[in-house]
């Protein structure tokens, strides 16, 4: 076994295939140089900054490859505007490799107006700011659906939901106020069933109960009979029923009485009318018993006596037992001294008011 690895043949063998190889590897690194432009860079040119038609100039006569990318709006820079480049500038790039722009837009980008229509404007209004749309006037329309979103307006134009707008546009909301109350049912008989449904429609009300005379659902058939009748008020929304015909309506005379008995009020005339008389009765209300005034009682204030100053007499002087003096009194605070024969004042006896006293002289001999 082993004689015959050394055989002059097999080496042989084995050397040719090692020089085929190396050969072949060679060949195959000297065609990538080739092929790649091995050694053979550009330099990425600085163009951040310029707008995007003059970088893509620039590009083209260095042989480079471009691709836009201008998926997101910046407001402070200008539209058009390269905002970044990769490789970044001054990398050595092969001929024919692709760079990058990040392209400032000309404005944001759109978006889809999102289906809120007949939902509540609160929820609607919240929906809308979300995805990016700004809320302008909002336009109040008389509805049955209240405070519901009825329509969407851009510029004046109603949009339907899944348009696309720029992003942050400003829009205008018809809101609905509420149903009109009292308005006039129009007349619909000798019209057609599609006449009157547009003349229903102007009205604010909505078509009902539509009775075709054959059965049949023709709209060029003529009504003749509708309920509530023309001149009738009602709220806004509420439904007008019909019945048609293809006959006029003087032919059906007698279904229209018939209609007439079930659906319209006859009023007896012949019984003279009820008159009704309102009665005003005033409330009586009963005095509050206020209890009279007690007298007041006066209390007597002693009346204060008169004071005499007994006279003397200088003539001739009387005996000491014959003469009585009368005890003096004061004046200040009204008490008497005993043996005071002064009476008090009584409750009858009208008070008198109080003299001063004239000061005299006593001379006592």
């Amino acid at each position: 076994m082993l004689k015959s690895l050394f055989n002059w043949k097999v080496l042989l063998n084995l050397v040719v295939a090692i020089g085929v190889f190396v050969g072949l590897v060679w060949l195959t690194f000297r065609w990538l140089e080739y092929h790649t432009n091995h050694g053979q860079e550009i330099p990425v040119p600085n163009i951040v900054n310029k707008s995007v038609h003059d970088a893509v100039k620039i590009l083209d006569d260095t042989g480079l490859e471009y691709e836009v990318d201008s998926a997101n709006y910046d407001p402070k820079y200008r539209p058009f505007q390269v905002l970044q480049v990769y490789p970044a500038p001054g990398s050595r790039v092969k001929d024919g490799r692709t760079v990058t722009l990040k392209v400032n837009p000309r404005t944001w980008a759109p978006i889809a107006v999102p289906n809120v229509i007949n939902k509540y404007s609160g929820l609607a209004f919240q929906r809308l700011d979300q995805v990016g749309l700004k809320i302008g006037d909002t336009i109040y329309e008389p509805s049955i659906q209240k405070d519901a979103l009825l329509r969407i307006l851009y510029k004046g134009n109603a949009v339907n939901p899944g348009t696309r707008l720029p992003r942050f546009s400003t829009i205008d909301v018809v809101v609905g106020s509420g149903p009109m109350r009292n308005i006039s049912i129009p007349n619909v008989v000798g019209l057609t069933v599609k006449e009157a449904r547009v003349v229903i429609a102007k009205s604010m009300f909505e078509v009902g109960l539509v009775e075709h005379e054959d059965g049949s659902k023709d709209e060029s058939d003529i009504i003749y009979y509708q309920d509530p009748a023309s001149g009738d008020v009602r709220d806004q929304g509420m439904q007008i029923d019909l019945w048609a015909s293809k006959k006029t309506p003087a032919e059906l005379r007698a279904k229209v009485e018939q209609l007439n008995s079930i659906y319209r009020m006859k009023v007896d005339t012949s019984l003279p009318p009820v008159r009704y008389e309102e009665v005003h009765s005033e409330p009586s209300y009963d005095a509050p018993v206020v209890p009279a005034p007690a007298p007041k009682r006066e209390t007597p204030k002693p009346e204060v006596p008169k004071t005499e100053t007994p006279k003397t007499q200088t003539t001739a002087a009387k005996p000491a037992a014959a003469t009585v003096e009368k005890p003096k009194t004061s004046a200040g605070n009204g008490t008497h001294t005993a043996g005071s024969t002064a009476k008090p004042a009584t409750a009858t006896t009208t008070q008198q008011p109080a003299q001063k006293p004239k000061a005299k002289k006593v001379v006592v001999e």
